[in-house]
């Protein structure tokens, strides 16, 4: 089975608008979470988020020109950034053995959106506001979206998919795409995620799910992953695209090489859809199965970049999942959670955690979980806390546990 490679990043955070400025921010501890600009949400339980500033949407030529929401410019940005990483530009190569993977999910419409749109059909009837109504809004919405939007933009008529698995998303998007390649079905891929959740439904619907962390007073230090204070995760939002290519497509054409996928594993929980399972299980197969799918034994990785969303019950179950799949090998590799940072990416989260893990390889830094203060007898392992550490990474693995029960775990590793 030939290997795969990765040949370029690129990514749209809170931290930063492309991934020099989101991996020095990481590295410094910097955080990204404070108060809700775009909405009044004051009356919310929560209050707080990791919002992108500063962004200018890309502008897109064609019939795609007016065909753009939030989430799909963030795709575009982060796809472009990592093409040209990857030397590639739209339609170089041969455009049918080019594809694109996205872990997407619908776009929500803001309450006030909502109300808007009810209160023009009880004035003016279903029909008048029927024709009132833009048809590229139904279009934008949905899930398939991005991909369709970065196959065009990109020039890219190989296979397209979208997974929306929730947090999951972008993981199993990566791992679809490894597929592909090993079975040659592509030459490259375009993999990645995307998605924007600071509105108002959101932090709505999350917040009556009790899963906000409502530490209003002090946002900064809201977001604690595997710290026995956590009350909840925090609201974030953005994309990460990695190019992936066969090992000998990338060397006919003298790209150069990042990082090996070496592997992947999925499960899931059936238990329950806002928490994990105690004792971890989901969890556990899933990064056993991308150990065994990579040919990693678990003394040979250097570095988890957690799932760590900063809930009770969620932190605990991933510890006990890698205490499960690493055994005494759990005490030793180093953990963090970048979540602490700038939130929850939900189906962006995996693959700029996966970039993450990237440049942990090639700068021997491991990022910090931040806001560790009050271990947590359920949570004990090393979360590398409050400070980036410096250590040789050959093997990094990256964790995503999606709401709903879904888990997806992947292997990078340095290139020899």
């Amino acid at each position: 089975m030939e290997p795969v490679v990765i040949t370029g990043i690129g990514c749209v955070t809170p931290l930063g608008l492309d991934v020099d400025q989101t991996w020095r921010a990481l590295t410094r501890g910097q955080n990204a979470i404070g108060p809700i600009t775009r909405f009044e949400a004051q009356t919310y339980p929560c209050t707080f988020a990791a919002e992108i500033r500063g962004f200018d949407p890309p502008k897109l030529h064609g019939r795609f020109g007016r065909w753009r929401d939030d989430k799909s410019s963030f795709a575009v940005a982060a796809a472009r950034e990592a093409m040209a990483d990857a030397g590639l530009e739209p339609g170089a190569g041969d455009p049918d053995r080019f594809g694109v993977s996205v872990g997407a999910e619908v776009s929500r419409p803001g309450i006030g959106e909502v109300a808007e749109r009810m209160g023009q059909m009880a004035l003016h009837g279903a029909e008048r506001a029927y024709r009132a109504t833009d048809p590229k809004e139904f279009a934008v919405m949905s899930a398939f979206f991005p991909a369709t939007a970065l196959a065009a933009v990109m020039q890219a008529r190989g296979p397209n998919l979208t997974t929306a698995t929730a947090c999951t998303s972008s993981a199993q998007s990566i791992a679809d795409a490894l597929r592909i390649l090993r079975r040659g079905d592509a030459d490259v891929m375009l993999a990645g995620g995307t998605d924007r959740l600071v509105e108002e439904l959101m932090v709505m619907g999350f917040g009556l799910l009790g899963a906000l962390s409502t530490r209003n007073d002090d946002p900064t230090r809201a977001c604690r992953p595997f710290d026995r204070t956590r009350d909840g995760f925090v609201l974030g939002e953005g994309a990460g695209f990695l190019v992936l290519e066969t090992l000998s497509h990338a060397k006919a054409r003298g790209a150069r090489v990042r990082a090996v996928l070496r592997g992947y594993g999925w499960s899931a929980n059936a238990w329950r859809i806002t928490d994990s399972p105690p004792d971890g299980r989901g969890a556990k197969h899933a990064m056993l199965e991308a150990m065994r799918d990579a040919g990693v034994a678990p003394g040979e990785v250097d570095y988890i970049n957690a799932h760590g969303t900063s809930t009770q019950q969620n932190d605990a179950s991933e510890t006990a999942g890698i205490r499960g799949a690493f055994g005494a090998d759990a005490e030793r590799v180093p953990i963090s959670s970048t979540k602490s940072m700038m939130g929850h990416l939900v189906a962006a989260c995996a693959a700029v955690e996966l970039i993450a893990c990237v440049k942990a390889i090639e700068t021997g830094v491991i990022p910090p979980t931040i806001n560790y203060e009050h271990p947590d007898p359920d949570c004990d392992l090393d979360y590398v806390p409050n400070a980036a550490r410096e250590a040789r990474v050959d093997v990094a693995m990256s964790n995503a546990f999606g709401f709903g029960g879904s888990n997806g775990t992947l292997i990078v590793s340095r290139h020899s």
